[in-house]
């Protein structure tokens, strides 16, 4: 099947192509003639086979070249690596069509997204919270809006954006077209369908909560103290001794971790930079570009980076430590094997984190494959010692008698550190007169 069977105009196909695809994915098969349609869409497919494509293109073919002054198209997404990568892609599919897209995220000053509100668009690609301030300061009007997307809604229920949300839909027209994709489903996720989605299309393309089938995952048992030398290694020499690596996107679960580890990268000698929401929006820019361009080996980050991340062609993601949701686990190594390509997930995984893993597989319905540890990325601090250590020397008695706690009196002694010195001072000059 090619993109001209999906019913697409000539416009969007020419911009396709000019991107090299001629092949739709699957999801992209299903979705784009059900978007197309104008009926509520409920769609599930992994993360990296081209969810953004599937809404996007169909929805430009259903804009027209109109010039309208308020919006006629919402896309909410969870974070602002997302919510650029979505207004990247519109911008490309739609240069023929002259459609104006404005992008609305918090970190960056909001004067330029004010500006462009009011010169007029066609499409709002936003994060829930900055739009809502736009809103309530009354330079965003929604009343015109025909069609509303939720791209990965599971993750921003996750980042609590659902009453951000539902304040919202409440300010859109309620006859309007609603879209819905994501690539793990929750009751939440069922339980917010059912409010927004009319009679919705489910196109589901995968197993729900499934990883893509092109990702070799594996996993080392490590001691938590273990975990940067072995990584370390894994940098120098491979996960399966298949040479060493060039670039890994690292996943932690701290910013504060993000940053310590890779300084310790850094230390190492492992060219590294770290991604979290404590950036600024330049500095994650610049952060995400040193790594695509390759001056940076590692790129670690927190779950900021799970979402929106489109780095083509990489070749592995590295769980350094496993999330606490396991359809989190599903969404970072999502980073890798996107748009056909094959990638490697490996997690390091601590004796306390083994727990972790068993709901990401109970998730997944799916075993990960264990990878025997290399002896030599054990640290020595906490490998055993091939030789006996020496006995211990008797320990000498102390010269000096260890001082008693002054707020504890020893029996038989005054309880007031100057009770002694004072039963031993003169008696008063009248009584040494009486004496005399």
């Amino acid at each position: 099947m090619n993109f001209s069977d999906l019913g697409l105009e000539t416009e969007l196909l020419r911009a396709i192509a000019e991107k090299g695809y001629d092949t739709p994915t699957p999801i992209q098969q299903k979705a784009i003639p059900a978007v197309l349609t104008g009926r509520d869409v409920l769609a599930g497919a992994q993360t990296g086979t081209g969810k953004t494509a599937a809404f996007v293109l169909p929805i430009l073919q259903r804009l027209g070249a109109a010039k309208e002054a308020l919006p006629r198209v919402l896309v909410l997404s969870p974070t602002r690596e997302l919510t650029a990568q979505i207004a990247d892609n519109a911008k490309q599919y739609g240069k023929f069509k002259n459609i104006r897209s404005v992008v609305i995220f918090g970190g960056v000053s909001e004067k330029p997204q004010i500006q462009s509100l009011r010169r007029g668009c066609d499409m709002v690609i936003a994060t829930p919270g900055r739009l809502l301030d736009l809103v309530e300061q009354g330079e965003a009007d929604l009343s015109e809006i025909e069609t509303l997307v939720l791209d990965e809604a599971d993750r921003m229920l996750d980042m609590g954006f659902i009453h951000a949300i539902k304040r919202i839909i409440k300010l859109l027209p309620k006859e309007r077209q609603s879209l819905m994709f994501s690539a793990t489903y929750s009751e939440e996720i069922r339980q917010l369908a059912e409010r927004i989605l009319l009679n919705p299309i489910t196109v589901d393309v995968a197993p729900r909560n499934t990883t893509a089938q092109r990702v070799h995952q594996l996993a080392f048992r490590v001691a938590k103290d273990d975990k940067r030398h072995l990584l370390i290694h894994l940098f120098q020499h491979g996960a399966e001794d298949e040479g060493s690596w060039y670039q890994a996107l690292v996943f932690t679960r701290t910013k504060h971790g993000a940053n310590r580890l890779a300084q310790q990268l850094d230390n190492a000698g492992i060219r590294a930079t770290a991604i979290h929401g404590n950036k600024s929006q330049a500095a994650r820019v610049r952060a995400l570009e040193d790594f695509k361009t390759g001056r940076v080996a590692a790129l670690v980050a927190t779950e900021v980076a799970s979402r929106g991340l489109d780095i083509k062609e990489l070749p592995q993601v590295v769980n350094y430590e496993l999330p606490n949701v396991p359809e989190d686990y599903v969404h970072r190594i999502g980073r890798t094997a996107r748009a056909g390509a094959t990638g490697r997930a490996v997690s390091l995984v601590a004796p306390d984190e083994a727990r972790l893993l068993r709901d990401i597989e109970r998730t997944m319905a799916q075993s990960i494959t264990i990878a025997p540890l290399p002896k030599f990325a054990i640290s020595t601090s906490s490998a055993p010692s091939s030789t006996p250590a020496p006995a211990a020397e008797p320990r000498a008695k102390p010269a000096v008698k260890p001082a008693t706690n002054p707020r504890r009196p020893m029996p038989g002694r005054p309880s007031h550190p100057n009770a002694g010195a004072r039963s031993r001072r003169r008696p008063p000059r009248s009584s040494r007169r009486q004496s005399r």
